[in-house]
């Protein structure tokens, strides 16, 4: 067994070798399968990135309408939706949606 063992030490190293290198480039943290997690947190990330862009340029522009330019439809549009106003001789209906 010994003398088996010695003939084939290069074959018996090379073997390990491949296995060994072969596990920590699929496994571990800097592995296949962490690279893959890792690029779908970024794609997830990125996604979330251009919702927050495109809140805080909807939010930019309503802080807009209410200073610079003071928009008269604008400020009576929140006061309809905020305190339930309307003008005389008109019905509001108020909408609930379905909550599940």
């Amino acid at each position: 067994m010994l003398r088996l063992i010695k003939r084939n030490y290069f074959l018996l190293i090379s073997v390990f070798l491949i296995l060994y290198f072969g596990f920590n480039l699929v496994s571990g943290e800097r592995g296949l399968f962490s690279y893959i997690e890792k690029k779908e947190l970024l794609s997830n990330l990125k996604k979330k990135e251009i919702s927050l862009t495109n809140k805080i340029s909807d939010m930019d522009y309503k802080n807009s309408l209410l200073s610079t330019n003071l928009d008269l439809d604008y400020i009576e549009t929140l006061i309809r939706e905020r305190f339930l106003f309307g003008k005389e001789g008109e019905t509001i209906y108020i909408i609930k949606k379905d909550e599940k």
